[in-house]
């Protein structure tokens, strides 16, 4: 077998390596607007980013998604962050844009709808729906229908990686032919990885270490080119998710295509080995080799 893992899917909870668990955060998070930066805190409190929590001082391992557009993270990895939330991770959502021109369907029938309309509108649900996670999250606004990621975004990307040392990264395929924001956002969360890593790259800040990349599933898997290689389980925070997927009412056509998605890669995590409990699952693909010293 190759060192880097089986060739079909492998059913399991962990986004990286098996590991020790962190323990599982307690509390009802109450949002509350911000430059930006909103963290939901455990024990119903929050802050604005770099006041209550920084790198400096909360030592909690940390999972960040780069999503291209606000609702993204919700349909594809909202499991995981949900179930690593409880774990007791600092999970972080990066939205490059609001997705107010192209995915924001239900807006748009609205009479009177302008763009900044639709931003406080998609903003409003994926702050909604990251409470529900447990997750902080972060605009970027840089426009959608087409995504443009420039040197000062990149920056920006390679900031937060830096702030957040992630234990892992999650974000898009490299190839959606429906959806080339997606694509933008995973060639950015590369090259930003890479750049983050530099020991030369702004001495005031500290180079991340080799983070795995996880692409989620996009919407029409079979046309990316997607191989799932980990399928997640995410029966235990399932009703996180649904509530995170139930705030984005400007998409709610999705609701029903990934709960159904769900259950369908919750009936494969089983046939490949899982727990006969497994009903809701998530499938991610590995960018990266996995290192361990089991053939597994």
């Amino acid at each position: 077998m190759p060192a880097w893992g089986p060739a079909e899917p492998v059913a399991a909870h962990p986004l990286s390596e098996p590991g020790a668990r962190a323990p599982v955060r307690t509390g009802c998070p109450v949002p509350e607007p911000g430059d930006g930066h909103v963290l939901f805190l455990p024990g119903g409190s929050t802050a604005e980013k770099g006041h209550a929590l920084s790198n400096t001082d909360d030592k909690r391992p940390t999972v960040l998604t780069i999503s291209a557009h606000s609702g993204d993270f919700v349909w594809r990895a909202g499991g995981a962050l949900a179930l690593y939330a409880e774990r007791g991770y600092d999970v972080r959502i990066v939205c490059l844009s609001y997705g107010e021109r192209g995915e924001s369907q239900g807006l748009w029938r609205q009479e009177g709808m302008t763009l900044e309309k639709a931003k406080a509108g998609r903003r409003a649900e994926a702050e909604a729906a990251a409470e529900a996670l447990g997750a902080s999250i972060t605009f970027f606004d840089l426009g959608d229908y087409p995504l443009r990621i420039d040197e000062a975004a990149l920056e920006r990307i390679v900031g937060e990686m830096r702030d957040a040392q992630p234990e892992v990264l999650l974000t898009h395929v490299a190839n959606d032919p429906y959806n080339r924001d997606h694509n933008a956002a995973h060639e950015a969360t590369l090259l930003a990885r890479q750049v983050a890593q530099a020991a030369g790259h702004d001495r005031t800040t500290s180079p991340i270490g080799a983070p795995q990349v996880m692409q989620f599933e996009p919407h029409q898997s079979e046309q990316c080119g997607f191989r799932p290689n980990l399928l997640l389980d995410i029966t235990s925070v399932f009703d996180r998710k649904q509530k995170a997927m139930e705030c984005m009412s400007a998409q709610s056509h999705l609701l029903r295509y990934y709960t159904d998605l769900g259950l369908r890669r919750g009936v494969q995590a089983v046939r490949n080995g899982g727990d006969k409990s497994i009903v809701q699952a998530e499938a991610y693909q590995r960018v990266f080799p996995t290192v361990g010293d089991e053939l597994r």
